[in-house]
């Protein structure tokens, strides 16, 4: 038997329930009582997005890219000033690594990171360290995936962007703190984006979100200056929605204003908990705007686009460029300025080029997607490629159901637990030793360090600013540097005079001179080690096939 409804004009049919008398008993279990078979298989069936975690994490632990994590020597320094801030239980003020500024106020805001890593590092030694920093860039390309699919991407779509995301943030992949700037950024985005007023919006009070996770992004990297930049784009997409819409939609854009409003101010406020108070704004704003120091220090530099990494950027902007030239999918104001954003920041500085990328391929996705589908619906494609995308249309429809359906997410918890366990047994798991986290003695003073530390040498010792943060990882409190990569704390006057020296330039000895150096440890090959075989008041110490130390005479 069928029963008929009406709704809004519509007949609807619908299959009559069999009724059950009282007393009588269902022969067929419900499905609370017995979980059937594909209900078990959705908890332990890998999703694509676990499958990217799994893979990434593996990989940057014991894979390929295992010694990559270690490659740079700021890591020494942000660990060693976290053990410091847990055994003072106190937020440094000043300098306490280098000889040359133990009186100079340092601004150390990213101890929370440092805190961290330093209890990481102190439990589970440097195989912790790359794998807390591994762990965080695999969930933050793994959320971007999921990301992208929730925003209405086909899985070959975001899988394709995916992937050009990932290589091009691969040149900073780091075991420092701007690995969880990347996640934050994208968690602050999707809070600003998901609460603009749109058909489908979820919840306009996420927003005051903001502010709370502000407080943690200001003491962990001073890349929640990027979240402000966000802001701003918002704010001028609002008002310039305000000002051109009318009616309803004037009220509406009205509304999301004064929400966007407050929660910016509610964020600047938040931004002020931090040990050093606004001071440490005038300082980041004092940092930036220092155009010596950011047409000098490589990382600030704009990219080099003969290498690998630099060319997956440029190849998400033309996407970029070429989704929006196509027209097919109708682009938010708000989605424009982020990709003029994203595309300025990047092409600005190497170092933008991780954040860039997320933000181009959140925004690309859907509307890269949306674009695919209409040229399959459209009568106009060519027979062949409307066949060959309605194929990959279908397919990628199916595959994305399959991994919605997906939601145990039982591997990436197992691999976790496993490899914390590895870490917390010096990397090994029985017999078998899975992990070694080291810095690589072709790129760092290993064997010439280990040399000081066994001859028991206290002077501070003058080196790159490169290697700085390996040497204050090794010998601090024992011996201090002359300088390290902590380029703000250091100032553009003091660099002037570094960089004469290293580039052995007319008066180079200076520095050494004035500051009454000792020691000095650089590249064999460096022409700073050249001018010091030919100086009588310098003899070499020690050498290796890396580096040499000279001792003065």
């Amino acid at each position: 038997m069928k029963f008929r409804v009406t709704c809004r004009g519509e007949e609807i049919v619908e299959p009559s329930v069999p009724r059950v008398e009282a007393g009588q008993q269902n022969s067929a279990p419900s499905a609370a009582a017995k979980p059937s078979r594909s209900a078990w298989l959705s908890y332990l069936v890998p999703s694509v997005a676990d499958l990217i975690f799994v893979l990434l994490l593996a990989t940057m632990t014991g894979g390929l890219m295992a010694t990559r994590l270690l490659g740079d020597a700021g890591t020494g320094w942000h660990i060693r000033n976290g053990e410091q801030i847990l055994r003072t239980h106190s937020i440094p003020r000043t300098d306490p690594f280098s000889a040359s500024t133990t009186s100079r106020p340092w601004y150390a805001w990213e101890w929370m990171y440092d805190a961290g890593i330093g209890a990481v590092h102190e439990g589970a030694g440097l195989n912790g360290v790359v794998f807390v920093s591994a762990a965080l860039i695999a969930l933050t390309f793994a959320l971007l995936f999921r990301m992208m699919l929730q925003r209405g991407a086909l899985v070959p779509v975001a899988v394709g962007l995916l992937i050009l995301a990932l290589i091009s943030s691969s040149i900073h992949f780091f075991a420092r703190p701007h690995v969880v700037s990347w996640l934050l950024t994208q968690v602050w985005f999707e809070m600003l984006d998901s609460s603009e007023p749109k058909p489908g919006s979820r919840n306009p009070r996420r927003l005051f979100w903001l502010p709370v996770l502000i407080l943690f992004w200001v003491n962990l990297h001073g890349g929640f200056v990027f979240g402000f930049a966000l802001l701003g784009v918002y704010l001028l997409s609002g008002t310039i929605e305000y000002l051109r819409s009318q009616g309803e939609a004037r009220q509406l854009a009205a509304g999301w204003l004064r929400r966007l409003g407050m929660a910016t101010a509610l964020s600047l406020v938040a931004s002020l908990v931090n040990p050093y108070g606004y001071e440490l704004h005038v300082h980041v704003y004092r940092y930036l705007s220092d155009r010596w120091l950011m047409n000098h220090i490589d990382e600030f530099l704009a990219p080099n686009f003969h290498g690998f990494p630099q060319q997956c950027f440029a190849a998400l902007l033309l996407i970029a460029i070429a989704t929006l030239a196509l027209g097919r999918a109708q682009v938010r104001l708000s989605h424009l300025l982020v990709m003029l954003l994203a595309g300025a920041s990047g092409l600005y500085a190497s170092r933008n080029l991780p954040v860039a990328s997320i933000l181009l391929a959140l925004v690309i996705a859907p509307l890269l997607s949306q674009t695919v589908i209409a040229l399959a619906a459209n009568s106009d494609t060519p027979s062949g490629m409307r066949a060959f995308l309605t194929r990959c249309q279908a397919f990628a429809s199916r595959v994305g159901r399959m991994d919605a359906g997906l939601r145990g997410h039982f591997w990436p918890i197992a691999v976790v637990v496993l490899g914390v366990a590895v870490c917390l047994h010096q990397g090994r798991l029985g017999s078998v030793q899975l992990m070694d986290a080291h810095f690589d003695a072709k790129r760092f003073p290993v064997e010439v360090v280990d040399v000081i530390a066994a001859r028991g040498i206290h002077d501070p010792i003058f080196t790159l600013d490169s290697w700085g943060g390996y040497v204050i990882y090794r010998l601090y409190p024992r011996a201090k540097v002359f300088v390290d990569d902590r380029h703000d704390l250091y100032g553009d006057e003091f660099f002037k005079q570094y960089l004469k020296t290293i580039r052995v330039e007319p008066g180079w000895d200076a520095l050494l001179n004035d500051n009454h150096v000792n020691w000095v440890l650089v590249p064999k090959e460096s022409p700073l080690a050249n001018a010091l075989r030919g100086t009588p008041q310098w003899k070499i110490s020690y050498e290796d096939g890396t580096a040499i130390l000279f001792s003065r005479s």
